[in-house]
């Protein structure tokens, strides 16, 4: 799992890359990165199936600020970023990663 950040060097957005790697995924048909970007919504953010088995989304973020999320897979199943840029308690007996656009 990975998190890529491209900062803009005119405006307040950084676009930032989702990516959750095959063995992330295992046999997972639908990912979406689901966060407080999107409300928390389980479609809003489809990831798109990378040739090598991974999946991957771009979100452009507002600068300066830190998201929870997380991915969910085949619309049951959550995953942590494992190289986010830190974890919260999400107050259900798990954390959420965070990432710091």
């Amino acid at each position: 799992m990975s998190l890529r950040k491209q900062y803009r060097k005119i405006g307040s957005l950084c676009m930032v890359t989702f990516s959750l790697p095959k063995a992330g995924a295992g046999s997972a048909q639908t990912v979406h990165v689901v966060g407080d970007f999107n409300d928390w919504d389980k479609s809003a953010t489809p990831m798109k199936k990378q040739k090598n088995g991974s999946f991957a989304a771009s979100v452009p973020l507002e600068r300066n600020r830190e998201y929870q999320f997380r991915y969910l897979l085949n619309g049951e199943f959550w995953e942590n970023d494992w190289k986010a840029d830190r974890y919260v308690d999400n107050g259900q007996g798990g954390d959420n990663s965070v990432v710091v656009a």
